[in-house]
């Protein structure tokens, strides 16, 4: 028997490593001759970083930044042993996981950290940035990152603006004949698995704002900003953002990415499958197994899950699904393809027990699955 083990982590109790190794153990039990791969994965998302360090073969640099709100931090982001690869995740320069709860503002918080990330692999050679926009506390349409690397924001009185999410409204013109000369030379991917629009109903501002500290009245403004810069930006470059696709992400930074770093909006899952050879491993496979802290509706939407599912039906490969919880149908269920889902929680408890006992939980599920699946091959 040949398994592959591709989870994502389940947030705050359990890392993908850690899965896979849990549950080679309770599969060795049963299949000691039984041939396991393992391959974590992430959507792109707060913590790839983890996963992708090894499928790089990179070391973990660290530079100073300017935090959400422009205090300087040191932040880590991976550069590839050739130094010609760099893998950023913003969320370590702008993410809300800087911040205290009671901090998040997302109308004064800035992109600027992200962007300093990336001039610093610039400069010490990185000639494919890799940028996973996950887990942001920002909404300045990536007005900040652009301003890192060298654009000006000025006003209709010509004044330079600070990058931050309610200056959106006051952008009069771009300029660009300061930006770093390294920047064109880069192919910049961003990691991207979310679809909304730029603004609107469904974009930046109205769908993320609140849980970054924005109230109503700022989600409105903030919205009304979004979409004059989106003007500024197709007056100035010709891009029309709120066209494309997932421009929305992260407080508008993949639009922005899109515009100011010529950036490729990639799904952030395929991308890591890519880096882990997740094709060529699945050859001669026998199950996949996958795994993340809550399967739900959600999952379908560009999640790690979706896209082990996707890649494995391809091959008529079975996959089978170790999750914290289980919140779909049956017919949701056979919707995604999964041949096996079972929720790891054995007990009734609190979060933080359940997180406790994450390892002796996964460890008998897929015991208990090894053993299922033994005596049915009897």
């Amino acid at each position: 028997m040949k398994f592959i083990l591709s989870p994502d982590k389940y947030k705050g109790s359990l890392s993908g490593r850690e899965f896979c190794e849990t549950v080679a153990r309770s599969l060795q039990k049963v299949f000691p001759e039984g041939e396991i791969v393992s391959r974590p994965l992430a959507d792109g998302g707060d913590g790839t970083i983890d996963v992708v360090k090894d499928y790089l073969n990179a070391s973990v640099v660290s530079t100073k930044v300017k935090d959400p709100f422009f205090r300087e931090i040191s932040a880590p982001y991976l550069l590839s042993a050739d130094q010609q690869t760099a893998f950023i995740e913003m969320s370590e320069a702008s993410g809300y996981k800087l911040l205290d709860k009671s901090e998040m503002n997302c109308m004064r918080s800035t992109t600027y950290g992200t962007g300093e990330m990336i001039v610093d692999a610039l400069e010490k050679g990185a000639k494919h940035i890799v940028l996973g926009i996950g887990g942001s506390a920002t909404n300045d349409g990536g007005m900040g990152t652009a301003a890192a690397l060298g654009f000006e924001f000025l006003d209709k009185e010509g004044q330079i603006l600070e990058p931050i999410g309610r200056h959106l409204a006051h952008v009069s013109e771009i300029k660009a004949d300061k930006v770093h000369p390294k920047l064109k030379e880069a192919k910049i991917e961003v990691a991207c698995d979310v679809n909304n629009p730029f603004y609107g109903n469904q974009g930046a501002a109205h769908v993320y704002g609140p849980q970054k500290g924005a109230s109503e009245e700022e989600v409105a403004f903030l919205d009304k900003g979004l979409e004059h810069f989106a003007q500024i930006l197709n007056s100035t470059f010709n891009i029309d953002v709120q066209q494309i696709q997932g421009a929305g992400a992260a407080g508008g930074l993949g639009g922005g990415a899109v515009v100011f770093l010529n950036a490729e909006l990639v799904s952030g899952v395929d991308m890591v499958m890519e880096m882990a050879q997740f094709e060529q491993v699945l050859e001669g496979a026998d199950w996949v197994i996958t795994g993340e802290g809550q399967l739900d509706g959600q999952t379908l939407s560009g999640k790690t899950i979706n896209g082990v599912i996707q890649s494995a039906k391809q091959k008529q490969i079975p996959v089978a699904a170790f999750c914290g919880s289980v919140d779909v149908t049956m017919e949701q269920m056979e919707a995604m393809g999964l041949d096996y889902a079972v929720s790891i929680l054995n007990q009734i408890g609190n979060l933080e027990d359940a997180k406790a006992k994450t390892v002796q939980n996964l460890e008998l599920a897929a015991y208990n699955f090894a053993r299922l699946l033994k005596q049915s091959m009897a």
